[in-house]
């Protein structure tokens, strides 16, 4: 006797819409959420041991609603088609301009320098929003460009535009995230744009007005800058914050002192280890193996960004992907630097481990808008 088939239950609307699911798991790139979910949990256990007994303790639930927040972004980014944003990027770079332009005229200085949007309990910084509307802008200046036609007097506005929030952001002063920016424009350029003397002139123009951001520079800036050039000048003063760095990262040896158990965090000898300085948290806990293991995650990201803009099929999903990639890049990069004394302490932080709402949402968004390059690779 035959056996009947199952009847199914399922209406064509609803195994189209299983189908599209089933798709959608499919296409999704989990490496690259893996490769950003481990990194936040690293950033998330650094930062309860950094403060888990001192007054600065209600950070850590902060930063974990920051997370999910950030998390939303990068869910939302991924899921919505990269190529959507490509009519708004002007707007919003105009808006990103606004805002901080607005924390220029109508806000109070924190800490020498105007930086923050206050929203009650909530503080916004323009300037690490404007790092994603600076990669978006670029990306579509970047389409829109025909090689052929690429002179002076076309791309000079164009320049003129990108490099206006740079010029802001100095003037806070926040020459730190202005250097990001700059870094961040001057990557993606010169792995896609085919004539070069523009970007080299734009160099040369920067090069020429940077001594005037000396002046706009608060004294406390320039002591860093001067403690950087002779850290024995002035120990414990303006050095103090990296002499401090470097001896929490050389206390840490190969294998570090176990977790939660960083004297010169707990004793308060590490300033702003939360923020500034997480790395040294890290490697004081881990040594060089926990060290040396943070920077590999931090490699493999950038590396599996590159690879997905390598496989984008145009040139805007590059130029966002390489945008993602060198931000990643240069805030690694500049933060170990600054703590290891190779550079001035420029508030600069590290990706996804440095306490920070506006940091990680920011980076997380643009975590999305590479995943969702990814996927839209995998579908077309």
């Amino acid at each position: 006797m035959k056996r009947k088939k199952p009847v199914t239950l399922l209406v064509p609307g609803a195994r189209v819409a299983r189908s599209r699911l089933s798709r959608l798991l499919i296409d999704f790139d989990w490496g690259l959420l893996f490769l950003v979910v481990l990194i936040s949990s690293i950033g998330l256990a650094n930062l309860y041991s950094a403060t888990y007994a001192t007054p600065h303790s209600v950070k850590y639930d902060q930063q974990v609603i920051w997370m999910l927040l950030g998390f939303t972004c990068y869910f939302f980014f991924s899921f919505v088609n990269y190529k959507n944003w490509e009519r708004w990027t002007w707007a919003g770079h105009i808006a990103v301009i606004v805002a901080i332009l607005a924390v220029r005229f109508f806000f109070e200085a924190v800490k020498g320098s105007q930086r923050w949007i206050m929203l009650g309990p909530i503080r916004i910084q323009p300037t690490e929003l404007a790092k994603l509307a600076v990669i978006l802008s670029l990306a579509r200046l970047l389409a829109d460009w025909d090689d052929e036609k690429f002179t002076l007097k076309t791309i000079a506005p164009y320049i003129a535009v990108l490099l206006l929030p740079i010029l802001l952001v100095a003037w806070q002063p926040d020459l730190g995230s202005a250097s990001l920016l700059g870094l961040i424009i001057l990557s993606v350029s010169l792995m896609l744009v085919k004539t070069l003397w523009p970007i080299f002139l734009t160099m040369l123009a920067g090069l020429v007005v940077l001594p005037l951001f000396w002046e706009t520079m608060e004294p406390y800036q320039r002591g860093r800058v001067l403690a950087f050039l002779d850290p024995g000048a002035d120990p414990t003063g303006a050095a103090w914050q990296t002499s401090q760095s470097v001896k929490a990262i050389g206390s840490g040896q190969i294998s570090g002192k176990g977790y939660m158990e960083a004297t010169q965090n707990h004793f308060n000898f590490l300033p702003e280890h939360w923020t500034d300085f997480p790395f040294s948290v890290w490697a004081e806990e881990w040594g060089f193996l926990g060290s040396a293991g943070m920077l590999l995650v931090f490699l493999l990201l950038v590396l599996w960004i590159v690879n997905v803009a390598l496989n984008a099929k145009n040139k805007f999903g590059q130029a966002i992907c390489l945008g993602v990639a060198a931000m990643v890049f240069w805030h690694t990069l500049v933060n170990i630097l600054m703590v290891t004394g190779w550079a001035p302490v420029v508030g600069v932080p590290l990706p996804l481990i440095s306490y920070g709402g506006s940091s990680v949402l920011t980076m997380l968004s643009g975590l999305g808008l590479v995943s969702s390059v990814s996927r839209r690779h995998r579908i077309d």
